[in-house]
């Protein structure tokens, strides 16, 4: 008897917070924080939530971003799937995104991420041609040869293709941008004024994915 009164008890406790949980309205408002696409992109792994980082080697916002966004990835739940990727409208934007995939063949990115960043962004190398691409890479082992291979490669030009039109259907015209489960996408704005809020929505929407599934 005493045991079902403190379990009374416990439902009469709990009951309020959880209807004042309920009925708390959502942090993040859609059309405010963040945009839900038209259409739903295809995401890589149907099995986790995959959160994409729009980024150019170019845009000094993204070369800001990317100490969040290690901080951010190193506690990632394992339910989620980070993935990197080049935004391009132009055709500098095209051959930084080439040079992306380029060290993403070559199993180069960790080692060559932050040095395209820096090259373009400290060292005022724009990183316009595959010249000057090639004597960056050949500074982190790897050999021009190897580098022209990979970079003109019918693989690396496809995902170069492939990411052109998944930007379109990403409808991104900025960076850095989020897009979360290839549904919402985010940006910082009046809304949303700062990059680590932009996390904070991020993981808004990882959530509002894992309760729905």
């Amino acid at each position: 008897m005493q045991k079902l009164i403190k379990q009374i008890l416990a439902v009469l406790v709990l009951a309020p917070l959880a209807f004042s949980a309920f009925a708390q309205p959502a942090r993040y408002v859609d059309g405010t924080h963040y945009v839900t696409l038209p259409a739903a992109v295809r995401t890589a792994d149907p099995a986790k939530i995959e959160v994409v980082e729009v980024f150019w080697y170019g845009c000094s916002h993204c070369f800001r971003f990317e100490p969040l966004i290690e901080n951010w990835e190193a506690s990632i739940p394992a339910d989620v799937d980070f993935v990197r990727f080049p935004g391009m409208w132009n055709d500098l934007m095209k051959i930084h995104a080439q040079a992306y995939f380029t060290a993403e063949a070559l199993g180069k990115v960790k080692e060559l991420h932050a040095p395209m960043f820096e090259a373009i962004n400290v060292q005022g190398n724009r990183l316009q041609n595959e010249q000057q691409l090639s004597a960056l890479f050949t500074q982190h082992g790897v050999t021009a040869e190897e580098f022209s291979t990979a970079f003109n490669s019918f693989a690396v030009r496809t995902k170069v293709n492939q990411a052109e039109a998944k930007m379109r259907e990403y409808q991104v015209r900025s960076t850095p941008n989020m897009i979360v489960n290839g549904k919402y996408l985010i940006s910082t704005g009046e809304a949303v004024p700062t990059q680590q809020e932009m996390l904070q929505v991020v993981d808004y929407l990882v959530n509002l994915e894992r309760s729905s599934s």
